[in-house]
C-alpha cells in the first residue's frame, strides 16, 4: 500500500455491507452543517472536534465504520478511536461511499 493509503487508514478491502448487516456503528465525523445536507440513514453524527468528548456514545464491542466528506477526517477518527480502545474501526472515506448499504 503506498504512503496517502496509509495516510488515509485504508487498507485491504473492507466488506462494509456485511460489517453493517452485523450491527456495525456508522460515525459520519463532518460538521453539523454538512451532516444536516445529507448523511447516511442510522448512522450517528460525532463532529472530529467533539469525538474525544462523545465517543461514549459508541459501544467498543460492535464494529464502527468512520465517514466524512473526503476520508481526511475520518482517517484521523479512526485512529482516535483505536487509541482508545476500540478494536474494530474501520475508514470507509467519503460518506456517500456508504449510500449503497443504507439501512
Amino acid at each position: 500500500m503506498g504512503f496517502i493509503g496509509k495516510l488515509l487508514g485504508l487498507g485491504p478491502k473492507i466488506d462494509f455491507g456485511e460489517l453493517i448487516s452485523q450491527g456495525a456503528q456508522i460515525v459520519d465525523v463532518r460538521t453539523k452543517g454538512e451532516y444536516a445536507s445529507g448523511h447516511i440513514k442510522g448512522s450517528v453524527n460525532i463532529p472530529l472536534d467533539r469525538l474525544q468528548a462523545d465517543m461514549n456514545k459508541l459501544k467498543k464491542d460492535k464494529p464502527v465504520i468512520t465517514c466524512c466528506a473526503s476520508g481526511m477526517r475520518s482517517a484521523s477518527a479512526t485512529r482516535i478511536l483505536k487509541s482508545s480502545g476500540f478494536k474494530d474501526v474501520y475508514n470507509a472515506g467519503g460518506w456517500s461511499s456508504l449510500r449503497k448499504y443504507e439501512r
